[in-house]
């Protein structure tokens, strides 16, 4: 049986369904193809942060000098497994080359536009739908623990503060005044980001998927895509489930991005850089508002219904190996600065962000086709950027003013 849409999404991710749901709104006939569970990846175990603060990338030279002395160590929380991958060796020498203070800043403008607006929309369609996700909007604090790490935190504070972002250095005092369940000891001072937000990732992927089908459009799960098939007028795709046909395409892939996108003429640097979290049952004295935790790594993000540790970035290939000692890790981090018993039993999680090398997402259409856009590579900030990413692509789609700027988006720039 052949079905046909205006518009077929490859991926029920979180970024899928926000696609799903601005097209929707455009009054495009939409489905969502998803090979397992929605929300199955990333948008499940992350911390659930939409954080503007976070425009800085990741693409600075403290950063590549961080990853060279990790290259091996398995127990460092930015873990870099080597190994004769020619797709990864491409990736890291372009990852090397962004590592400038001008490429960091061309980034940090870039992703800045996709995390303000998106704040402004999650926070809207949250309103308008009624999505029960648990969202709050009170900030975000990062904790330091040494006193040689205050520098850094003053320079990342001077450099947000050029570009507009509002963050405030915290004494240690201060610190332990916005948050009483750190331990005292621990804490030398922290930054505060006013504007940040924080919410249940699963809980918004499920109600996000309600609102796509409130809306009228459909959401087939178990469903592996096999073939794309397009000319200049539609798109055929070929799944487990027969023959899916529309005139336009979203490829919102994540880090299974790459193998799809090669039969689309498109080549996606993107590698999978593996995370782990682990949620539990909120503690007696647990934190009120999400945490970073500088030394550990680690984000700690507080829900009415669980508490979630979250951290480590592994460069390893495509495994999804859940390792005791990561786990361990981020217990043991916890406990270093929190007041409260961290040792209960969990749900364990592990699962790959889609890493480019700009720290940047791929945002707009094919080389082969304009009815084909990919709309992936979000690395660690899919949830704060889902929003901004589906009106964008509904734009582009429907032949609109994007907004924003899609230029440094563009998923042929690597090309």
């Amino acid at each position: 049986m052949e079905r046909r849409f205006d518009v077929i999404v490859v991926g029920g991710g979180v970024v899928g369904l926000a696609c799903a749901y601005a097209l929707l709104g455009k009054g495009r006939s939409v489905c969502v193809l998803e090979g397992e569970d929605l929300g199955n990846g990333a948008s499940q175990g992350n911390c659930g942060l939409l954080t503007p603060s976070h425009a800085l990338p990741l693409t600075r030279p403290a950063t590549l000098r961080q990853g060279l002395r990790c290259i091996g160590k398995a127990d460092s929380p930015l873990y870099v497994r080597p190994r004769l991958d020619l797709d990864f060796l491409l990736w890291g020498l372009r990852f090397a080359r962004h590592c400038g203070q001008k490429q960091m800043g061309r980034a940090l403008r870039a992703r800045s536009a996709l995390l303000e607006r998106s704040l402004e929309l999650t926070r809207e369609w949250i309103t308008t739908e009624g999505l029960e996700c648990e969202w709050q909007s009170g900030g975000l604090l990062e904790v330091y623990g040494e006193e040689s790490a205050l520098s850094g935190a003053d320079q990342v504070q001077a450099i947000l503060s050029e570009h507009g972002l509002d963050s405030r250095r915290l004494s240690a005092k201060e610190t332990l005044e916005r948050e009483p369940a750190l331990t005292a000891s621990s804490v030398a001072g922290g930054l505060f980001h006013p504007r940040d937000a924080h919410l249940r990732p699963d809980s918004f992927v499920a109600e996000l998927a309600r609102a796509v089908r409130d809306r009228g459009g459909v959401i087939q799960t178990d469903c592996p895509v096999h073939e794309i098939l397009h000319d200049d007028r539609a798109q055929r795709i070929r799944t487990s489930r027969g023959d899916w046909v529309s005139s336009q395409l979203v490829m919102a892939t994540g880090a299974w991005g790459p193998d799809l996108a090669r039969g689309v003429g498109l080549r996606l640097p993107i590698q999978a850089g593996k995370g782990y979290a682990l949620t539990i049952p909120s503690p007696s004295g647990a934190p009120t508002m999400p945490l970073l935790l500088h030394e550990a790594n680690m984000a700690v993000t507080p829900w009415p219904s669980g508490l979630r540790l979250g951290g480590t970035m592994e460069l390893s290939g495509r495994n999804l190996d859940i390792l005791p000692g990561r786990i361990a890790a981020l217990r043991s981090g916890g406990a270093r600065f929190l007041d409260c018993d961290l040792t209960v039993e969990g749900d364990e999680w592990v699962g790959w962000r889609p890493m480019t090398p700009d720290e940047l997402p791929l945002i707009g259409p094919s080389p082969t086709s304009k009815r084909i856009l990919v709309a992936t590579g979000h690395g660690m900030m899919g949830v704060s950027m889902c929003a901004a990413t589906g009106d964008l692509v509904a734009r582009m789609l429907c032949g609109e003013d994007p907004g924003i700027d899609p230029g440094p988006y563009s998923a042929t720039r690597f090309q």
